[in-house]
């Protein structure tokens, strides 16, 4: 057996007494997650020297790791390397509250892409980013949309400032540890301050970042006070669009409300 305590640490409880903590180490599940990380964080895929040079272990300690994880459908390989597939991240909505929130969603989305003749987007944060996990396509010939998956820093996109927006100041100190790569000073101030204008006016109202003649609209899906969602609509500006912006502001915002409605209180596990 593998297992075994590593090293000994050493905490105060309330009463002040020291108390020693065993903590374990089971090495190869540590090679597995090393492999996982590494590919998260590559933009490419990497070939089997190159995850060994990059994590500088042997090919024999990690050769039959990456099979394994292969084989188990955590990576795949094609003619330039092996990369992280989608079980991960598909594994991590079937948690049941993640799961339920989305089937409460999936109906009142499809209803507002109806309505408001644009794509809407379900997004929860996730290490320091945001990330897309639902999707409803718009009815009209031109919309704009994003594959579910999709990542980016949280402080750069409407749907991130409007999580951030409604968190309590712990929460968003943590988020804010958690931002890669780290924004200046100055762009961190102008963040909080759009996401405290946000937090004022119930939801956000911010031109793309990113596309020319998208404004992106968001509204937090909220459990007791804090925003578990957000729900996004990339308001696409076309003659051919056939609802207002501004009524598609009070579409949206109805739709989190109604979102929200449908949520326990008391159930703050995302």
């Amino acid at each position: 057996m593998n297992d075994k305590p590593a090293a000994r640490g050493r905490r105060k409880d309330g009463a002040g007494t020291t108390e020693t903590k065993l903590v374990y180490t089971a090495p190869a599940l540590e090679k597995g997650l090393d492999i996982l990380e590494l590919l998260a964080r590559e933009e490419y895929p990497l070939t089997a020297s190159a995850i060994v040079q990059k994590l500088g272990r042997s090919t024999g300690e990690l050769f039959r790791m990456i099979q394994v994880l292969e084989r188990r459908g955590f990576v795949s390989q094609d003619s330039q390397g092996y990369s992280l597939t989608s079980r991960l991240f598909e594994m991590g909505l079937e948690r049941p509250p993640i799961r339920n929130l989305i089937e409460i969603a999936l109906p009142v989305m499809r209803r507002l892409s109806n309505e408001s003749g644009q794509s809407c987007l379900l997004s929860f944060h996730s290490e320091g980013e945001t990330v897309v996990v639902a999707r409803m396509e718009a009815r009209e010939q031109l919309g704009f949309t994003v594959r579910v998956g999709y990542r980016k820093p949280l402080y750069t996109t409407t749907s991130g400032a409007t999580l951030y927006a409604f968190q309590p100041d712990d929460v968003r100190a943590q988020w804010e540890t958690l931002f890669k790569p780290a924004p200046k000073r100055a762009e961190l101030l102008q963040f909080r301050t759009t996401c405290d204008t946000i937090h004022r006016q119930g939801y956000a109202e911010l031109p793309s970042g990113f596309i020319d003649g998208i404004t992106d609209l968001s509204a937090p899906i909220l459990r007791g006070n804090q925003a578990a969602a957000a729900i996004s609509v990339p308001f696409v500006h076309s003659k051919l669009a056939t609802v207002a912006k501004d009524e598609v502001i009070k579409l949206l915002r109805e739709a989190a409300r109604t979102i929200t409605g449908e949520l326990m209180p008391g159930d703050n596990r995302i």
